[in-house]
């Protein structure tokens, strides 16, 4: 089933990068709008918000539209380590306010090991 919105960290990913990669997957991005710590832009028609080191030295990569070429949060997360060749990271599915806490910290890990899932400890 589709996600109704995209969210991937990466690893020391430069953010005009991103936007390059963006750009070629859902269309052409305008400007980047600085709004305290955080990024947002256009790309195609997909609202795009990127947050510099949301963890540590991952970065946020959230795409508010269920309109992008990937199904998944992991879909998107391994098109970004192909194209960025950074390691990534994604909740393995869809997540649910009322999670527990240990179900939170399952994380797939996409990097060139391939894909595993890991527990990620972000709170």
């Amino acid at each position: 089933m589709r996600q109704p919105d995209i969210e991937i960290y990466l690893k020391d990913a430069d953010h005009q990068v991103v936007a390059g990669w963006l750009a070629e997957a859902l269309g052409p991005c305008t400007e980047w709008q600085q709004k305290g710590q955080t990024f947002k832009c256009k790309a195609g028609n997909v609202p795009v918000t990127w947050l510099p080191k949301a963890v540590g030295k991952w970065h946020s990569l959230y795409l508010e539209s269920d309109a992008t070429p990937w199904d998944d949060d992991l879909a998107c997360a391994q098109a970004a380590f192909a194209a960025l060749n950074v390691e990534v990271r994604c909740a393995p599915g869809g997540w649910q306010e009322e999670e527990s806490d240990e179900q939170a910290d399952r994380w797939m890990r996409i990097s060139t090991d391939g894909v595993e899932e890991i527990t990620w400890r972000t709170g």
